[in-house]
Protein backbone atom coordinates (compact mmCIF):
# COMPACT_ATOMS: atom_id res chain seq x y z
CA UNK A 1 0.00 0.00 0.00
CA UNK A 2 2.69 2.60 0.75
CA UNK A 3 4.78 1.77 -2.28
CA UNK A 4 1.63 2.64 -4.44
CA UNK A 5 1.02 5.54 -1.79
CA UNK A 6 4.78 6.99 -3.12
CA UNK A 7 4.06 6.41 -6.61
CA UNK A 8 1.09 8.23 -7.13
CA UNK A 9 2.62 11.07 -5.13
CA UNK A 10 5.86 11.31 -7.21
CA UNK A 11 3.30 12.02 -10.12
CA UNK A 12 1.58 14.31 -8.70
CA UNK A 13 3.57 17.09 -7.75
CA UNK A 14 6.24 19.30 -9.05
CA UNK A 15 3.39 21.23 -11.20
CA UNK A 16 1.64 18.99 -13.00
CA UNK A 17 2.78 15.68 -13.45
CA UNK A 18 2.10 12.32 -15.68
CA UNK A 19 2.73 8.22 -15.83
CA UNK A 20 0.44 7.19 -19.28
CA UNK A 21 -1.31 8.87 -21.76
CA UNK A 22 -4.42 9.94 -24.23
CA UNK A 23 -4.32 11.66 -27.74
CA UNK A 24 -6.92 12.98 -29.87
CA UNK A 25 -6.87 13.02 -33.67
CA UNK A 26 -8.44 15.01 -35.64
CA UNK A 27 -10.55 14.07 -39.11
CA UNK A 28 -8.37 14.52 -41.80
CA UNK A 29 -10.50 17.21 -43.68
CA UNK A 30 -10.61 19.37 -40.45
CA UNK A 31 -7.74 21.80 -38.86
CA UNK A 32 -5.22 19.42 -36.72
CA UNK A 33 -5.21 21.92 -34.06
CA UNK A 34 -2.24 23.94 -32.47
CA UNK A 35 -1.00 24.71 -28.78
CA UNK A 36 -2.30 28.56 -27.63
CA UNK A 37 0.43 30.35 -26.54
CA UNK A 38 0.94 32.64 -23.87
CA UNK A 39 1.78 36.10 -25.17
CA UNK A 40 4.45 36.91 -22.56
CA UNK A 41 7.85 35.93 -23.03
CA UNK A 42 10.25 33.98 -22.15
CA UNK A 43 9.24 31.11 -19.29
CA UNK A 44 6.04 32.93 -18.02
CA UNK A 45 4.00 29.50 -16.77
CA UNK A 46 5.42 26.14 -15.67
CA UNK A 47 6.33 24.05 -19.32
CA UNK A 48 7.46 27.05 -21.14
CA UNK A 49 5.12 29.41 -23.27
CA UNK A 50 2.63 26.51 -24.59
CA UNK A 51 3.09 24.16 -21.41
CA UNK A 52 4.90 21.75 -23.73
CA UNK A 53 8.55 22.09 -22.29
CA UNK A 54 10.16 22.62 -25.45
CA UNK A 55 12.34 25.36 -25.79
CA UNK A 56 12.65 27.63 -28.88
CA UNK A 57 16.14 28.29 -28.32
CA UNK A 58 19.39 27.12 -30.65
CA UNK A 59 23.05 27.71 -30.18
CA UNK A 60 23.29 25.79 -26.97
CA UNK A 61 26.47 23.23 -26.19
CA UNK A 62 26.07 20.32 -27.91
CA UNK A 63 27.58 18.39 -25.15
CA UNK A 64 28.78 18.67 -21.52
CA UNK A 65 31.86 18.53 -20.40
CA UNK A 66 33.04 16.10 -17.10
CA UNK A 67 30.72 17.09 -14.24
CA UNK A 68 28.25 19.24 -16.26
CA UNK A 69 28.24 22.99 -17.63
CA UNK A 70 29.54 25.66 -15.59
CA UNK A 71 27.18 26.96 -12.54
CA UNK A 72 26.76 30.18 -12.48
CA UNK A 73 24.65 30.42 -9.54
CA UNK A 74 22.70 28.36 -6.53
CA UNK A 75 19.59 29.86 -4.72
CA UNK A 76 19.28 28.42 -1.50
CA UNK A 77 16.82 28.88 1.84
CA UNK A 78 13.54 28.48 -0.64
CA UNK A 79 11.38 26.02 1.53
CA UNK A 80 10.35 22.70 0.46
CA UNK A 81 8.94 22.29 -2.73
CA UNK A 82 8.25 20.17 -5.80
CA UNK A 83 7.57 23.75 -8.23
CA UNK A 84 9.53 24.44 -11.22
CA UNK A 85 10.41 28.20 -11.81
CA UNK A 86 8.57 30.48 -13.97
CA UNK A 87 10.25 34.25 -15.70
CA UNK A 88 8.73 36.89 -16.14
CA UNK A 89 9.04 40.90 -15.98
CA UNK A 90 12.62 40.29 -15.56
CA UNK A 91 12.62 37.76 -12.41
CA UNK A 92 12.41 34.31 -11.87
CA UNK A 93 9.20 33.17 -9.29
CA UNK A 94 9.51 30.04 -7.65
CA UNK A 95 7.48 28.41 -4.98
CA UNK A 96 8.15 26.69 -1.35
CA UNK A 97 6.79 25.48 2.04
CA UNK A 98 8.84 27.00 4.99
CA UNK A 99 7.51 26.00 8.40
CA UNK A 100 3.58 26.19 8.18
CA UNK A 101 3.51 28.94 5.09
CA UNK A 102 3.33 28.31 1.17
CA UNK A 103 5.97 30.69 0.12
CA UNK A 104 5.96 32.68 -3.15
CA UNK A 105 10.28 33.81 -3.76
CA UNK A 106 10.87 36.16 -6.36
CA UNK A 107 14.54 35.93 -7.28
CA UNK A 108 16.49 38.80 -9.29
CA UNK A 109 18.20 37.14 -12.42
CA UNK A 110 22.06 36.67 -10.41
CA UNK A 111 19.74 34.70 -8.20
CA UNK A 112 19.40 37.22 -5.50
CA UNK A 113 16.21 37.49 -3.33
CA UNK A 114 13.74 40.32 -4.03
CA UNK A 115 10.89 39.58 -2.02
CA UNK A 116 8.79 36.99 -0.58
CA UNK A 117 5.18 36.58 -0.14
CA UNK A 118 2.94 33.86 1.72
CA UNK A 119 0.08 32.09 -0.03
CA UNK A 120 -1.93 30.50 2.67
CA UNK A 121 -0.88 27.12 4.11
CA UNK A 122 2.25 24.66 3.08
CA UNK A 123 0.84 21.22 2.90
CA UNK A 124 1.65 18.74 5.66
CA UNK A 125 0.12 15.59 4.71
CA UNK A 126 2.15 12.96 2.94
CA UNK A 127 4.94 13.76 0.93
CA UNK A 128 4.65 17.44 2.18
CA UNK A 129 5.98 20.42 0.26
CA UNK A 130 5.15 23.16 -2.79
CA UNK A 131 3.24 21.85 -5.64
CA UNK A 132 2.16 24.00 -8.53
CA UNK A 133 4.52 26.25 -10.28
CA UNK A 134 3.48 30.02 -10.28
CA UNK A 135 2.01 31.92 -13.65
CA UNK A 136 3.34 35.46 -14.82
CA UNK A 137 1.29 37.64 -16.74
CA UNK A 138 1.28 41.39 -17.12
CA UNK A 139 3.12 42.49 -14.16
CA UNK A 140 1.07 39.54 -11.93
CA UNK A 141 1.81 36.62 -10.42
CA UNK A 142 -0.89 34.07 -9.66
CA UNK A 143 -0.32 30.83 -8.17
CA UNK A 144 -3.01 27.80 -6.46
CA UNK A 145 -1.65 26.67 -3.19
CA UNK A 146 -2.60 22.85 -2.46
CA UNK A 147 -5.47 23.73 -0.34
CA UNK A 148 -6.92 25.39 -3.25
CA UNK A 149 -6.27 29.10 -2.44
CA UNK A 150 -5.58 30.95 -5.59
CA UNK A 151 -3.52 34.50 -5.22
CA UNK A 152 -2.97 36.98 -7.54
CA UNK A 153 0.15 38.86 -6.58
CA UNK A 154 1.97 42.41 -7.58
CA UNK A 155 4.87 40.97 -9.26
CA UNK A 156 6.83 44.26 -8.27
CA UNK A 157 6.94 43.85 -4.57
CA UNK A 158 4.77 40.38 -3.85
CA UNK A 159 1.85 41.97 -2.81
CA UNK A 160 -1.59 40.38 -2.23
CA UNK A 161 -4.27 41.93 -4.91
CA UNK A 162 -6.95 39.39 -4.40
CA UNK A 163 -7.54 35.46 -3.33
CA UNK A 164 -10.06 32.74 -3.63
CA UNK A 165 -10.76 29.64 -1.99
CA UNK A 166 -11.98 27.91 -5.06
CA UNK A 167 -12.67 24.85 -3.97
CA UNK A 168 -15.09 25.99 -1.63
CA UNK A 169 -16.24 28.43 -4.03
CA UNK A 170 -17.05 25.48 -6.56
CA UNK A 171 -18.25 22.76 -3.61
CA UNK A 172 -15.12 20.84 -4.05
CA UNK A 173 -12.89 18.21 -2.32
CA UNK A 174 -9.27 18.74 -1.77
CA UNK A 175 -7.17 15.76 -3.68
CA UNK A 176 -5.75 13.37 -1.01
CA UNK A 177 -2.16 14.10 -2.13
CA UNK A 178 -3.15 17.80 -2.31
CA UNK A 179 -3.67 20.14 -5.50
CA UNK A 180 -0.49 20.71 -7.70
CA UNK A 181 -2.13 22.76 -10.21
CA UNK A 182 -0.17 25.15 -12.70
CA UNK A 183 -2.57 28.02 -13.28
CA UNK A 184 -2.80 28.76 -17.15
CA UNK A 185 -3.91 32.65 -18.15
CA UNK A 186 -6.44 32.93 -21.47
CA UNK A 187 -6.42 36.46 -22.14
CA UNK A 188 -8.54 38.51 -19.50
CA UNK A 189 -9.38 34.98 -17.74
CA UNK A 190 -7.40 32.83 -15.62
CA UNK A 191 -8.79 29.06 -16.13
CA UNK A 192 -8.46 27.03 -12.38
CA UNK A 193 -9.67 23.16 -12.05
CA UNK A 194 -11.30 22.86 -8.69
CA UNK A 195 -13.03 19.67 -9.61
CA UNK A 196 -15.90 20.47 -8.07
CA UNK A 197 -19.85 19.89 -7.93
CA UNK A 198 -20.11 23.42 -8.64
CA UNK A 199 -17.99 22.76 -12.12
CA UNK A 200 -14.76 20.54 -12.90
CA UNK A 201 -13.54 23.58 -14.59
CA UNK A 202 -14.14 27.76 -14.24
CA UNK A 203 -12.53 30.66 -15.28
CA UNK A 204 -11.77 33.70 -13.19
CA UNK A 205 -11.34 37.16 -13.77
CA UNK A 206 -7.49 37.50 -13.86
CA UNK A 207 -8.21 41.38 -12.17
CA UNK A 208 -10.57 40.63 -9.55
CA UNK A 209 -10.92 36.30 -9.13
CA UNK A 210 -14.98 37.03 -9.65
CA UNK A 211 -16.39 34.11 -11.79
CA UNK A 212 -16.68 34.29 -15.46
CA UNK A 213 -18.20 30.84 -16.35
CA UNK A 214 -17.89 27.75 -14.91
CA UNK A 215 -18.06 24.78 -17.04
CA UNK A 216 -21.61 22.65 -17.25
CA UNK A 217 -19.67 19.11 -16.18
CA UNK A 218 -20.19 18.70 -12.18
CA UNK A 219 -18.29 15.93 -10.07
CA UNK A 220 -19.78 13.04 -9.52
CA UNK A 221 -19.48 10.74 -6.37
CA UNK A 222 -15.93 11.03 -4.88
CA UNK A 223 -15.01 12.31 -8.43
CA UNK A 224 -11.72 15.19 -7.47
CA UNK A 225 -9.54 17.52 -9.59
CA UNK A 226 -6.62 15.43 -11.05
CA UNK A 227 -2.89 15.69 -10.12
CA UNK A 228 -2.82 17.63 -13.04
CA UNK A 229 -3.06 21.26 -14.99
CA UNK A 230 -5.14 22.41 -18.35
CA UNK A 231 -3.76 22.90 -21.61
CA UNK A 232 -5.16 25.61 -24.18
CA UNK A 233 -5.80 24.91 -27.50
CA UNK A 234 -7.48 26.06 -30.99
CA UNK A 235 -8.79 24.16 -33.54
CA UNK A 236 -11.41 24.84 -35.80
CA UNK A 237 -11.33 28.34 -35.22
CA UNK A 238 -12.36 27.42 -31.07
CA UNK A 239 -10.33 27.84 -28.30
CA UNK A 240 -10.28 24.18 -25.90
CA UNK A 241 -9.69 24.09 -23.03
CA UNK A 242 -8.38 19.99 -22.02
CA UNK A 243 -8.14 19.05 -18.21
CA UNK A 244 -7.97 15.81 -16.62
CA UNK A 245 -10.30 15.38 -13.44
CA UNK A 246 -9.85 12.06 -11.06
CA UNK A 247 -12.05 10.26 -13.56
CA UNK A 248 -11.93 11.86 -17.02
CA UNK A 249 -10.61 13.81 -19.62
CA UNK A 250 -12.50 16.80 -21.31
CA UNK A 251 -12.24 19.52 -23.62
CA UNK A 252 -14.18 22.64 -23.21
CA UNK A 253 -14.91 26.19 -24.80
CA UNK A 254 -12.60 28.77 -23.72
CA UNK A 255 -14.96 31.37 -23.95
CA UNK A 256 -18.11 29.77 -22.36
CA UNK A 257 -16.76 26.77 -20.64
CA UNK A 258 -19.26 24.97 -22.50
CA UNK A 259 -17.87 21.05 -22.71
CA UNK A 260 -17.04 19.73 -26.14
CA UNK A 261 -16.48 15.84 -25.43
CA UNK A 262 -15.37 14.32 -22.33
CA UNK A 263 -14.10 10.78 -21.84
CA UNK A 264 -14.20 8.58 -18.80
CA UNK A 265 -10.84 6.99 -17.84
CA UNK A 266 -11.71 3.61 -16.03
CA UNK A 267 -8.40 3.97 -13.75
CA UNK A 268 -10.16 2.72 -10.83
CA UNK A 269 -8.99 5.69 -8.12
CA UNK A 270 -5.79 5.40 -9.78
CA UNK A 271 -4.45 9.18 -9.67
CA UNK A 272 -4.81 10.88 -13.04
CA UNK A 273 -0.96 12.92 -12.96
CA UNK A 274 -0.57 13.52 -16.08
CA UNK A 275 -0.73 17.41 -18.45
CA UNK A 276 -2.59 16.39 -21.60
CA UNK A 277 -0.24 16.12 -24.29
CA UNK A 278 -1.08 17.72 -27.50
CA UNK A 279 0.51 16.04 -30.66
CA UNK A 280 0.10 15.98 -34.23
CA UNK A 281 -3.34 16.78 -33.56
CA UNK A 282 -4.01 14.11 -31.17
CA UNK A 283 -4.63 14.42 -27.14
CA UNK A 284 -2.60 12.08 -25.09
CA UNK A 285 -3.11 11.50 -21.23
CA UNK A 286 -2.21 8.49 -18.60
CA UNK A 287 -2.57 7.59 -15.38
CA UNK A 288 0.36 6.77 -13.12
CA UNK A 289 0.09 3.38 -10.90
CA UNK A 290 3.02 1.23 -12.74
CA UNK A 291 0.99 -1.97 -12.57
CA UNK A 292 -2.00 -0.75 -14.88
CA UNK A 293 -0.72 2.32 -16.20
CA UNK A 294 -2.19 2.73 -20.25
CA UNK A 295 -1.35 5.30 -22.78
CA UNK A 296 -4.22 6.17 -24.36
CA UNK A 297 -4.58 8.61 -27.86
CA UNK A 298 -8.68 9.28 -28.35
CA UNK A 299 -9.82 10.59 -31.37
CA UNK A 300 -12.15 13.71 -30.93
CA UNK A 301 -15.24 14.66 -33.25
CA UNK A 302 -16.40 18.57 -32.81
CA UNK A 303 -19.55 18.20 -34.68
CA UNK A 304 -20.94 15.00 -32.96
CA UNK A 305 -18.79 16.77 -29.49
CA UNK A 306 -17.48 13.07 -28.90
CA UNK A 307 -14.31 11.25 -28.31
CA UNK A 308 -13.03 7.78 -29.17
CA UNK A 309 -10.40 5.97 -28.15
CA UNK A 310 -7.68 5.26 -31.13
CA UNK A 311 -4.89 3.25 -29.34
CA UNK A 312 -3.45 2.18 -25.97
CA UNK A 313 -0.09 0.96 -25.16
CA UNK A 314 1.42 0.28 -21.68
CA UNK A 315 4.15 2.87 -20.44
CA UNK A 316 3.61 4.16 -16.80
CA UNK A 317 5.47 7.62 -17.19
CA UNK A 318 5.53 8.41 -13.31
CA UNK A 319 5.86 12.20 -12.69
CA UNK A 320 7.33 13.37 -15.53
CA UNK A 321 4.71 14.10 -18.03
CA UNK A 322 6.10 13.15 -21.87
CA UNK A 323 6.73 15.86 -24.48
CA UNK A 324 6.47 15.95 -28.04
CA UNK A 325 9.08 16.97 -30.44
CA UNK A 326 10.15 16.94 -34.22
CA UNK A 327 6.97 14.60 -34.96
CA UNK A 328 7.84 12.01 -32.03
CA UNK A 329 6.75 11.43 -28.20
CA UNK A 330 9.65 11.44 -25.19
CA UNK A 331 9.70 10.80 -21.64
CA UNK A 332 10.54 7.94 -19.50
CA UNK A 333 8.77 4.85 -18.31
CA UNK A 334 8.70 3.25 -14.60
CA UNK A 335 6.96 0.18 -15.62
CA UNK A 336 8.04 -2.92 -18.03
CA UNK A 337 10.20 -0.98 -20.81
CA UNK A 338 12.24 0.84 -17.62
CA UNK A 339 13.99 3.46 -19.69
CA UNK A 340 13.74 6.60 -21.34
CA UNK A 341 11.45 5.63 -24.80
CA UNK A 342 10.87 7.42 -28.06
CA UNK A 343 7.23 6.39 -29.28
CA UNK A 344 5.40 7.24 -32.79
CA UNK A 345 2.25 9.07 -32.11
CA UNK A 346 0.49 7.83 -35.11
CA UNK A 347 0.96 4.00 -33.89
CA UNK A 348 1.97 4.30 -30.68
CA UNK A 349 4.97 1.96 -31.76
CA UNK A 350 7.82 1.96 -29.52
CA UNK A 351 10.79 3.24 -31.36
CA UNK A 352 13.95 2.46 -29.44
CA UNK A 353 14.35 3.03 -25.26
CA UNK A 354 17.81 4.08 -23.32
CA UNK A 355 17.63 1.49 -20.25
CA UNK A 356 20.78 3.39 -18.35
CA UNK A 357 19.34 6.46 -16.97
CA UNK A 358 16.18 6.69 -14.28
CA UNK A 359 13.14 7.83 -14.92
CA UNK A 360 12.28 11.75 -14.50
CA UNK A 361 10.92 15.31 -16.52
CA UNK A 362 12.94 16.86 -19.53
CA UNK A 363 12.72 19.99 -21.07
CA UNK A 364 13.28 20.08 -25.38
CA UNK A 365 16.06 22.46 -27.02
CA UNK A 366 17.94 23.01 -29.56
CA UNK A 367 17.70 19.52 -30.92
CA UNK A 368 18.09 17.36 -27.43
CA UNK A 369 16.15 16.45 -24.82
CA UNK A 370 17.33 18.33 -21.30
CA UNK A 371 16.26 15.33 -18.70
CA UNK A 372 16.38 15.38 -14.72
CA UNK A 373 15.89 12.04 -12.97
CA UNK A 374 14.17 11.58 -9.81
CA UNK A 375 16.98 10.09 -8.58
CA UNK A 376 18.67 13.49 -8.74
CA UNK A 377 21.10 12.95 -12.04
CA UNK A 378 20.93 15.38 -15.22
CA UNK A 379 21.38 14.54 -18.78
CA UNK A 380 21.67 15.08 -22.11
CA UNK A 381 20.45 12.98 -24.86
CA UNK A 382 20.22 13.73 -28.85
CA UNK A 383 17.40 11.44 -30.08
CA UNK A 384 18.27 9.88 -33.19
CA UNK A 385 16.56 7.59 -35.98
CA UNK A 386 17.62 4.33 -33.91
CA UNK A 387 18.34 5.62 -30.49
CA UNK A 388 19.40 8.03 -28.08
CA UNK A 389 23.16 9.91 -28.07
CA UNK A 390 24.34 10.99 -24.55
CA UNK A 391 26.15 13.97 -24.91
CA UNK A 392 26.70 14.36 -20.89
CA UNK A 393 25.53 13.85 -17.57
CA UNK A 394 26.65 14.73 -13.82
CA UNK A 395 24.76 14.21 -10.15
CA UNK A 396 22.88 17.72 -9.55
CA UNK A 397 22.11 15.73 -5.77
CA UNK A 398 22.30 12.53 -4.65
CA UNK A 399 21.02 9.45 -2.92
CA UNK A 400 17.35 10.73 -3.65
CA UNK A 401 14.30 9.49 -4.68
CA UNK A 402 12.21 12.86 -5.10
CA UNK A 403 13.62 14.75 -7.59
CA UNK A 404 10.35 15.97 -8.78
CA UNK A 405 11.15 19.71 -9.95
CA UNK A 406 11.02 19.64 -14.46
CA UNK A 407 14.22 21.23 -15.68
CA UNK A 408 14.18 25.04 -17.45
CA UNK A 409 15.31 26.04 -20.24
CA UNK A 410 15.98 29.68 -20.81
CA UNK A 411 18.36 32.46 -22.72
CA UNK A 412 20.98 29.59 -22.45
CA UNK A 413 20.25 28.98 -19.10
CA UNK A 414 19.59 25.25 -17.27
CA UNK A 415 17.67 25.77 -14.24
CA UNK A 416 17.37 22.92 -12.06
CA UNK A 417 15.71 22.56 -8.61
CA UNK A 418 16.05 19.82 -5.44
CA UNK A 419 13.65 21.39 -2.56
CA UNK A 420 15.31 24.14 -0.84
CA UNK A 421 17.86 24.84 -3.90
CA UNK A 422 17.75 26.34 -7.27
CA UNK A 423 20.75 25.74 -9.13
CA UNK A 424 21.28 27.89 -12.44
CA UNK A 425 23.77 26.58 -15.48
CA UNK A 426 25.38 28.07 -18.44
CA UNK A 427 24.52 25.99 -21.42
CA UNK A 428 25.13 28.74 -24.21
CA UNK A 429 27.41 27.09 -27.15
CA UNK A 430 31.16 28.64 -27.43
Amino acid sequence: MEVGRKRIASAMVGAGVWACVLAAAAPAAEDGGKLVACKEPGWPQWRGPRRDAVSDETGLLASWPEGGPKRLWTAEDLGKGYSSPVFGGGAAFITGDVREQLRIFALSPDGKAKWTAVNGAGWKKPFPGARGACCYDEGRVYHMNAHGRVACLDAADGKELWAVEVFKRFNAQTPPFGSPECLLVDGERLIVSPGGKGGLLAALSKKTGDTVWACDLAAEGDETAGYSSPILIERNGRRQVIATSSARTFAADAETGKVLWSFPLDWNKQATSTIPLFCGGSVFVTNTIRTDCTFYRLRPDDANRRAERAWAIKLANGHGSLLCAGGRIYGADQGKLKGWVCVEPETGKVLYVKKDLAAGSAAFADGRLYCLTETGEAALLKPGADGFEAAGRFELVKGKKDVWAHPVVLDGRLYLRYHEKLYCYDVRGR
